[in-house]
């Protein structure tokens, strides 16, 4: 079974199951908490906690997902970065209706949930229930086990050797944040080796050896988390799951690895070179990732998604030279993941000539600094007691010039020498990373909407006047390009390919002022994307947004797909005041603006 046909049965199934087919979010969250969407209830999740579903009480989605916590993890056979993630969703079932086994406006719980995984896995997907593990909440710190999960997986036929119990690191999710829903979980693995590794009898579900792969989490929020890390239970229970489609295909074709799956297979015949698999594995997942981001107007930046951006383009040109492939051999990379998947994201199609012209920019700046670190590195090399290098050698080089360790030690190798006190280079990464975290600012919404200051949200309000300010003197063809808010000040990336002028700063400023004094009303409508779009509202992360949107219109100057929150009136906001104007990137400028 292709992935084409999982995706599509997926859906179908849980259609006929009474749930509404919601189509993929943008990988750019409404959320300015987070920087990518990283699972399929992101954009559900204000109905998790309480507001009222356009789509009744049961979801359905194929969602994009990119995440970059396991990005160190990426060159085994099952850790990726970008990926599809199908799940269900209930959004709410009340503890009443749960008391009498009542169904509550076609919510559901535990006993659903459990019931459809299992039917969609082994009838669907005809996947032996003896190839499924399934493990349970344990209990843990005051919290009880989950039992009811146990109980419901043996009424559901599944051996009592197959169901395991593990601890709150495991099978416990939530809640994101400080504060939120959250609770315990079932995950399903899937054996995909059939036999156990030197580990004998203990080598079961979450063992590290390659034998289980996760498929499927089963969230059951039923408890909410305050800040001060108290729980207590929740009168609406909500159902979130999440199964990864690529794990999901390699159980279903057999195969031992994601990267064996057809989701991967024409992107590794480019790269099957050597025998070097981790690198390969490497390149073919972060190929995929940086695709669909340029897709969605992310570029290679210093900073936040642009900075994940260029540091998964880097790792491509790093790992392509390592394996001994031309460079150009990226761009075929490109036109594999374009190809594979443009029938279900047609914007990738669309959008071709546009990514292959910001991974070539890439690639040649990556060039450039490879030319400038290696004339240091000669010099170095010169002086070198012993034919060595040291760590602290090697970090200079990535840490001025941007040169990847991989390349130093190609480089080292190369010429017959070492790297000594190699160590040392992570050791002094560590403390840069320290310092650089340390001097970090708190962005916007870090612990969700609940703790965002007043300050913040008049500044946000501010931003959306900026920005049509920005279109009102520079011209429509301006274009938002990323964003920051913290309580203190305001940071805006637009689409322009120069310098502002001080004129022009002054206007921009003083239109921002203007409609600060006539004191506009700060509307917020909830409406069909299409007719928001329609309406005239501003999106720029294309049409991956959710199929009901909220749209702020500030009088009649602004009006903006956006999540919120925003400050009532504009008259409340302050003076306005334009602090720095810098360049971030070829054709990207960035404005600094505070509130007094």
């Amino acid at each position: 079974m292709n992935s084409a046909q999982l995706r599509k049965i997926f859906l179908e199934f849980f259609e006929k199951k009474g749930h509404k087919i919601v189509p993929s979010s943008s990988l750019i969250p409404s959320d300015p908490s987070v920087l990518f969407t990283t699972a399929g209830m992101q954009q559900f999740k204000p109905y998790f906690l309480g507001e009222k579903s356009p789509y009744g009480n049961r979801a359905v989605s194929v969602q994009k997902c990119l995440r970059t916590s396991d990005i160190d993890e990426v060159g085994d056979e099952s850790h990726l970065t970008f990926f599809e993630m199908l799940g269900n969703f209930s959004f709410g079932v009340s503890a009443e209706a749960l008391s009498r086994n009542a169904k509550d406006e076609a919510g559901y719980f535990k006993k659903e949930a459990i019931e459809m995984a299992i039917e969609f896995l082994t009838k669907k997907c005809k996947l032996s229930k003896k190839k499924l593990w399934f493990t349970f909440f344990s209990g843990q710190a005051g919290l009880p086990a989950d039992a009811d999960s146990k109980n419901l997986l043996l009424e559901s036929g599944i051996a009592p050797e197959r169901i395991l119990s593990f601890n709150k690191e495991t099978n416990w999710w939530g809640p994101t944040g400080n504060e939120g829903p959250c609770g315990p979980t079932v995950e399903i693995h899937f054996d995909l080796l059939g036999k156990p590794c030197d580990s004998g009898e203990k080598c079961l579900p979450n063992c590290r050896c390659g034998r289980f792969i996760e498929i499927w989490n089963l969230v059951f929020n039923e408890y909410y988390q305050n800040q001060a890390g108290e729980l207590s239970a929740l009168e609406q229970k909500g159902v979130d799951t999440g199964m990864g489609l690529e794990r999901l295909a390699a159980a279903c074709q057999k195969k031992n690895s994601v990267f064996e799956t057809d989701l991967f297979a024409p992107i590794m015949k480019i790269v099957n070179k050597g025998d070097n698999p981790e690198k390969q594995r490497v390149i073919a997942d972060h190929i995929r990732s940086a695709v669909f981001l340029i897709s969605e107007d992310i570029m290679p930046l210093n900073v936040e998604r642009g900075y994940v951006l260029r540091r998964l383009l880097r790792k491509i040109f790093t790992n392509i030279e390592i394996l001994g492939l031309e460079q150009k051999k990226i761009y075929e990379l490109v036109k594999a993941v374009i190809e594979n998947y443009q029938d279900v994201y047609p914007e990738l199609g669309r959008n071709e000539e546009g990514i292959i012209t910001v991974v070539q920019q890439e690639s040649e700046k990556f060039e450039r600094a490879k030319e400038a670190g290696r004339k240091i590195y000669d010099k170095i090399k010169q002086s070198a007691p012993e034919g060595r290098i040291t760590g602290a050698n090697a970090f200079d080089l990535y840490s001025t010039h941007s040169i990847p360790l991989e390349i130093t030690e190609e480089w080292v190798r190369r010429d017959n020498m070492e790297i000594k006190e190699r160590d040392d280079f992570f050791k002094l990464q560590k403390q840069h990373q320290e310092i650089s975290r340390a001097g970090a600012e708190k962005k916007f919404g870090g612990l969700g909407q609940e703790a965002i200051s007043p300050e913040a949200i008049k500044l946000h309000t501010a931003t959306h006047l900026l920005h049509a300010s920005l279109r009102k003197v520079l011209g429509d063809s301006v274009k938002q390009m990323g964003s920051d808010i913290t309580p203190q000040r305001l940071r805006f990336d637009f689409s322009f390919d120069r310098k502002l002028s001080d004129e022009e700063l002054r206007k921009i400023e003083e239109t921002v002022n203007e409609k600060i004094r006539e004191n506009l009303f700060v509307k917020k409508e909830e409406r069909p994307l299409k007719e928001a779009l329609e309406s005239g509202a501003l999106a720029f992360f294309k049409e991956k947004y959710p199929d009901i949107v909220s749209v702020y219109s500030i009088g009649e100057f602004s009006k903006e797909i956006c999540a919120g929150p925003h400050s009532e009136s504009t008259g409340a906001l302050g003076n306005f005041k334009i602090i720095k104007q810098e360049s971030v990137g070829s054709g990207i400028r960035r404005i600094k603006a505070a509130l007094h």
